[in-house]
């Protein structure tokens, strides 16, 4: 399926039709889970593709076959895409590793059902708009921006594919307590990734051995994910991703939005970021400045 010029438009969100169809997003919004399911969430280019990584290994133990055979979306499938409900068919092991870009609201009904242990990672949006801003350039399932100014006012409108990030983080994180939410930042992951394996591991309730962890800090670094073709964007056509344009994994650094922003449009961005979170008392603790 490639319909790369189609939108489609379910719970107030816009989304690629290349990935999803109605029939798609509603087997998504009422899908039945399982209690012992993992569901990644993230608002897109915020630390999915990392994270799904670190999760394949704790749960093979450091076994590495699964993140060299397998793509990382057969590994962790998006269950709003097209092709999920095939995918979940080979998905027989427990607990499965499942991932989303969608909202709580869209959620809400299937979350009703079950409770699903949820990982939300969450990222500077300066840099989630730099982020996606190339890969929107190079992933041709998107409109082309026209200029890094104009994506960044359409993302701080909320008006860009999958929605405003301010809505998207303010809706999974006022369900914290109630979905025993655990919700790590792209921030903390470059820290010290050793200290989120070892809160990852407690959460899953999945212990690891040091040897298990060296091997998954080893090959969760942006270095060998750049080079591993089940992660790095290079077995998706061309004429579906343009590799030339930007690379699928392009830096993996933060505060890259410092190469981007002039001083108006950090000073906008920030007044926007504090008319949105600045009355909501989690701490997500980044440099704005």
């Amino acid at each position: 399926m490639a319909r790369l010029d189609v939108t489609e438009v379910f719970a107030n969100m816009r989304l690629p039709g290349h990935l999803h169809t109605q029939s798609s997003l509603h087997f998504a919004s009422n899908f039945e889970f399982h209690d012992s399911d993992v569901l990644l969430v993230t608002y897109p280019k915020s630390g999915t593709t990392w994270m799904q990584e670190i999760l394949t290994l704790i749960y093979s133990n450091g076994n590495l076959e699964p993140v060299k055979t397998l793509p990382n979306w057969a590994r962790a499938p998006w269950l709003e895409h097209s092709y999920f409900q095939e995918q979940l068919q080979h998905i027989g092991s427990r607990p499965r590793l499942l991932t989303t870009h969608l909202t709580r609201s869209a959620l809400a009904p299937a979350l009703k059902k079950a409770k699903p242990k949820v990982i939300y990672v969450v990222r500077n949006p300066k840099d989630v708009a730099v982020s996606y801003y190339h890969f929107q350039r190079m992933a041709k399932f998107f409109p082309d921006p026209t200029s890094f100014e104009d994506f960044l006012h359409n993302f701080m409108a909320g008006t860009v594919h999958y929605g405003s990030w301010f809505e998207h983080v303010k809706g999974w994180l006022s369900c914290q307590e109630e979905l025993g939410l655990f919700c790590i930042t792209y921030e903390e992951l470059h820290q010290d990734l050793k200290h989120c394996v070892a809160q990852l591991s407690a959460f899953l309730d999945h212990p690891v051995e040091p040897d298990q962890v060296d091997c998954i800090l080893e090959h969760c670094s942006f270095a060998v994910m750049k080079e591993n073709i089940m992660v790095n964007g290079r077995l998706v056509p061309p004429e579906i991703m343009d590799l030339q344009k930007s690379q699928f994994m392009r830096k993996g650094i933060v505060g890259d939005w410092r190469n981007h922003f002039s001083p108006k449009q950090s000073a906008l961005f920030n007044e926007k970021y504090q008319e949105e979170m600045g009355g909501h008392p989690w701490p997500l603790q980044w440099d704005m400045d």
